[in-house]
């Protein structure tokens, strides 16, 4: 098991950027596939990047080309920096951990994650 605690989320405006960041403790970091996950107000879950160990990202439609995952495993900390922002990106920002056998092996599955963070706010306003 592995604690999560995201940082990073503010107040920003369309077009602005933001860098979001997941500090891990406990567990062995580098072998986790790692993922970010959203949730607006009224709204479904819904899945924004994923990461696997090998370091393949996987992204959400929706964000492809404005967002970026990256992982430091020395750190134990796994980022989501985002670029281009628009309003429709206002949500709670979580992170997720799940450790693999497989180096590639990554999901969009929210219940297949084994860890989650408590979430940071991202708000952007027009």
């Amino acid at each position: 098991q592995v604690q999560l605690v995201e940082s990073g989320g503010g107040l920003v405006q369309a077009g602005d950027s933001l860098r979001l960041s997941c500090a891990a403790s406990g567990g062995q970091f580098s072998r986790f596939a790692l993922a970010w996950f959203r949730q607006a107000p009224g709204k479904e879950r819904e899945f924004v990047a994923a990461l696997s160990r090998s370091g393949n990202p996987d992204y959400a439609d929706s964000v492809k080309g404005r967002f970026t995952i990256s992982r430091d495993n020395g750190k134990k900390t796994v980022y989501l920096q985002m670029s281009s922002l628009k309003p429709v990106d206002t949500a709670v920002y979580s992170c997720a951990a799940r450790p693999t056998i497989l180096a590639a092996t990554m999901t969009r599955v929210y219940d297949d994650y084994y860890d989650w963070g408590q979430g940071t706010q991202v708000t952007v306003s027009s």
